[in-house]
């Protein structure tokens, strides 16, 4: 889901290197009808979705002009459709934001194992996608390279940490492009500059995310549903090399990490081939050339948005999803030109103060106040920010 993405992209890379084990089976894309159509002959899946429904055609045309025996298929409902159905046992989760959550729920109430790399989901819907897994009897497997470093230095993956004596998770962070910055310096900041990532590749609004901070918020989230760790058992660590992609306390004193090249591939062919390990076409990692690995705290006042995402996640219910509504409404005012970079946190606490959370109970009521989370940044934005 999302394979024509930055993650898409790379688990691809991983897939085609092992061609007797895995197939891509289903690809699907938002708007990249030519990109896909590539994919198709390349991968010969049995099945190509397009969410645009517009584009269906095309894709049909390109798919049916290369002699392919895919099926094409387009909109929300056939990708849903794609994620639960007999056409693969493991679904990448790669779609970007809000958008993702409903294929998410489908594959696991379906019992396939579920690749998450689409953090939202689970930041939308903790509970909810936690139920759907019980219900499918499915494996759920972090894609993020934190949350994946965290299931390799568990036992079991997703122990009872109180019973595998775990203090805390540390969360490590690059910084982003703007790390050691103070707010004066990043009134200006432009939509190019905060997607100058130093270390990863990655897609314009996860991007924005890791400029300010708000992405290892909401991994901070994602961190309390994928292990039962409270807030205050997790910590975020700056870390700017991004080598060790993250650390579990033990209360003995012992630290756990896991360490690699800042490459996706490498969580990817983990969470691929799980419990066992696949060449992922990684570079081994040169201890000797490294010659320092750097620690340092994250900058809170500067950096806005990770408080504002554990202020959400210590409230509970549906305020993880106002945070996630507001955010993907200000990131995209942000790279549209209409919205300061500096803004993107005051827009998101504006609309987690006009709209209070409530007891999450079904998926209906999430879509409801996501959509309404949305009404109020907008209104806001247009009222206080333009």
């Amino acid at each position: 889901m999302g394979a024509t993405g930055s993650i898409g992209s790379a688990a691809l890379d991983v897939i085609a290197r092992h061609p007797q084990r895995f197939r891509a089976s289903v690809l699907t894309a938002n708007t990249q009808v030519n990109e896909l159509a590539e994919l198709c002959r390349r991968f010969e899946p049995e099945l190509a979705v397009i969410a645009d429904a517009k584009l269906e055609s095309a894709l049909r045309t390109q798919i049916e002009a290369a002699g392919l025996r895919t099926r094409a298929s387009s909109g929300a409902a056939a990708l849903v459709e794609a994620a639960a159905g007999d056409d693969c046992d493991t679904v990448l989760a790669a779609i970007v934001g809000a958008a993702g959550l409903e294929s998410t729920l489908a594959a696991a109430r379906t019992g396939k194992r579920v690749l998450l790399a689409n953090k939202e989901a689970i930041v939308m819907a903790g509970p909810l996608l936690l139920d759907a897994l019980r219900i499918g009897g499915g494996d759920l497997l972090p894609v993020d390279s934190e949350h994946n470093a965290i299931f390799q230095c568990l036992p079991g993956g997703r122990p009872d940490l109180a019973r595998a004596g775990v203090r805390r998770i540390l969360l490590t962070a690059s910084g982003g492009p703007f790390r050691g910055k103070k707010r004066p310096e990043l009134a200006t900041i432009t939509p190019d500059q905060a997607c100058a990532h130093p270390n990863w590749r990655m897609g314009r609004k996860i991007s924005v995310d890791s400029a300010t901070l708000m992405n290892k918020g909401l991994e901070v989230i994602e961190a309390h549903w994928l292990f039962g760790a409270s807030a205050a058992q997790i910590e975020v660590v700056v870390h700017p090399q991004s080598i060790i992609h993250s650390l579990v306390e033990y209360n003995d004193g012992s630290v756990l990490a896991q360490l690699g090249n800042p490459d996706m591939r490498t969580a990817l062919a983990y969470a691929l081939a799980w419990p066992g390990r696949v060449d992922a076409g990684v570079a081994p990692l040169d201890l000797l050339a490294l010659a320092r690995l750097d620690f340092e705290a994250a900058d809170l006042d500067t950096f806005r948005c990770l408080g504002l995402a554990y202020r959400a996640l210590q409230a509970g219910g549906t305020t993880p999803a106002i945070l996630n509504a507001a955010n993907e409404v200000a990131v995209a005012a942000f790279l549209q030109g209409s919205l300061p970079f500096l803004a993107i946190a005051e827009l998101i606490e504006a609309t987690l103060d006009a709209q209070p959370g409530e007891t999450l109970v079904n998926l209906g009521q999430l879509v409801y106040v996501d959509l309404t989370a949305r009404q109020h940044a907008q209104r806001i934005m247009r009222t206080s920010f333009c």
